[in-house]
């Protein structure tokens, strides 16, 4: 017998012990070589005062098995709870999330019978990282952090799991005709890295109309990479398309760890009922099977469910009157799984896996920032401001400068009130001035005209350096200038 693969599992809360049972009874059935180890996570870890959800002596299971397969959890109502998957990823650097998006028709109600989407996430960057601040009485911020290392890991795989998936075409979603900094920069590294894969067709859409797109005609697309808010909002809404949240698995994927899950909830009003559909997790374990190297046993366990859908053997979730043939409860759908083990469906198409992507080796990214000259050349300073309009802000601030480091421009909330500013346009009291040199600068002229700016009683609550790289722009133009 070959060694088994240890494994950490987590059964979670509401419905999550029942499906994470019923998951573990199919895949062993099929012949799984796994050894769990079992931890605690979720709601009653919460309520114990810890706010990350997860028992201090738990991480040490994850760093020794690298692997996690977890149940649904719920999160407490209220403040001060942190995100148990957000704080998994990030530790363990999972930093692309994997949802495969398919239709079952005509056995499970959808719009698209021809539905076969695979949407690779990024999982770390972005407005995710959590960085907020409240500036003034009416603004708040959020920070969106896109970096080229983190485009370029998961651009790349997305590129290595078409490939190793047979998949044809991989579609880059980004939304850089406004966002052309960040967004920017996504679509740069894909193009860049696209043409290391010939054998694979690419393309790009603007988020938005690629999401009509999406909803409209999912045929057109075959694997979708994407920034992390954006990957966040579709991959739910390609699995409700698909025909429904409840059957979709989700892989997290690092250099070292991975996270295997179903992307539903825990839905407690269910739980203890024998009614849950464990298809989502054993979904998310079917990958978790893939990337182990038992690619034999996700491919019987994941034919084995196909056939029990097309023989009409359904819960209580997806039973349809006319198309079913038997409504079934937990313990029932995993026995009924179990039983056609080694059986293929007739009407659905059958999958066969083999070798996981390669996950990219973060020191083999490109170092691309020697190569660049970075000047320091402006700053924008935020200012918290009520006393007066645009106009009057302009008269008092156009009188700071400091060696040549002069104003150039007001904003308020990204359009341009200064100068010609127009009455009509709506403004908080969160200003950005703008100032601009013709040449380089020193951080201690930036220093010497916050001095300025104090010394004329204005509260700058923060500030942005303003950089060229390579004799261009670092920084986004302003709306109206």
């Amino acid at each position: 017998m070959a060694n088994k693969t240890p494994i950490t599992v987590a059964h979670g809360d509401g419905i999550g012990p029942e499906i994470m049972d019923a998951t573990l009874h199919i895949i062993e059935a099929a012949g799984a070589q796994i050894e769990p180890e079992t931890i605690e996570v979720g709601e009653k870890v919460y309520l114990r005062g810890i706010t990350t959800g997860v028992e201090p002596g738990a991480w040490e299971s994850l760093r020794r098995t690298k692997v996690f397969l977890k149940a649904p959890i719920t999160t407490p109502q209220g403040g001060g709870y942190k995100s148990l998957n957000v704080t998994t990823r990030v530790t363990f650097g999972l930093y692309a999330n994997v949802r495969p998006s398919v239709a079952y028709d005509p056995f499970i109600a959808t719009k698209h019978p021809k539905m076969n989407v695979v949407i690779v996430r990024e999982n770390e960057e972005d407005t995710y990282t959590g960085i907020e601040y409240r500036q003034t009485h009416d603004m708040m911020e959020s920070l969106k952090l896109i970096s080229r290392p983190g485009s370029e890991r998961i651009v790349r795989y997305a590129f290595e799991y078409a490939r190793s998936n047979n998949r044809k075409k991989v579609t880059c979603f980004v939304k850089d005709n406004i966002m052309k900094q960040t967004d920017g920069l996504f679509h740069k590294v894909f193009d860049e890295i696209a043409k290391e894969y010939p054998d694979i067709e690419n393309e790009s859409w603007i988020v938005d109309i690629g999401a009509a797109k999406l909803a409209d005609t999912p045929e057109a697309f075959d694997v979708i990479v994407m920034p992390n808010l954006y990957g966040d909002i579709l991959s739910d809404v390609a699995a409700q398309i698909a025909g429904s949240v409840g059957l979709a698995g989700s892989a997290n994927i690092g250099e070292q760890c991975a996270m295997f899950e179903a992307i539903h909830g825990s839905a407690p009003r269910r739980a203890g009922q024998n009614l849950a559909n464990p298809s989502g997790l054993l979904m998310g374990a079917v990958l978790m099977l893939v990337h182990i190297g038992q690619p034999e046993v996700a491919t019987r366990v994941h034919n084995a469910w196909l056939r029990t859908i097309e023989d009409g053997i359904h819960t209580y979730d997806i039973y349809k009157e006319g198309v079913s043939k038997q409504k079934v409860g937990t313990k029932e759908f995993a026995e009924a799984v179990i039983a056609r083990v080694g059986q293929e469906p007739q009407q659905l198409t059958p999958v066969k896996y083999s070798s996981t992507p390669k996950v990219p080796d973060s020191r083999e990214i490109k170092e691309h920032a020697a190569q660049e000259k970075k000047e320091l050349v402006g700053v924008d300073v935020y200012i918290d401001w009520n006393k007066g309009n645009f106009n009057e802000l302009g008269e008092q601030f156009k009188t700071i400068s400091v060696d040549g480091l002069k104003l150039q421009l007001i904003s308020n909330r990204g359009a341009r009130v200064w100068p010609n500013g127009m009455a009509e346009t709506f403004t908080t009291d969160h200003w950005r001035c703008r100032f601009l040199s013709d040449g380089v600068i020193t951080h201690a002229q930036i220093t010497a005209l916050l001095n300025r700016v104090t010394e004329k009683g204005f509260d700058f609550i923060k500030i942005e350096n303003l950089y060229n790289f390579d004799g261009q722009p670092g920084f986004s133009s302003v709306s109206g200038a």
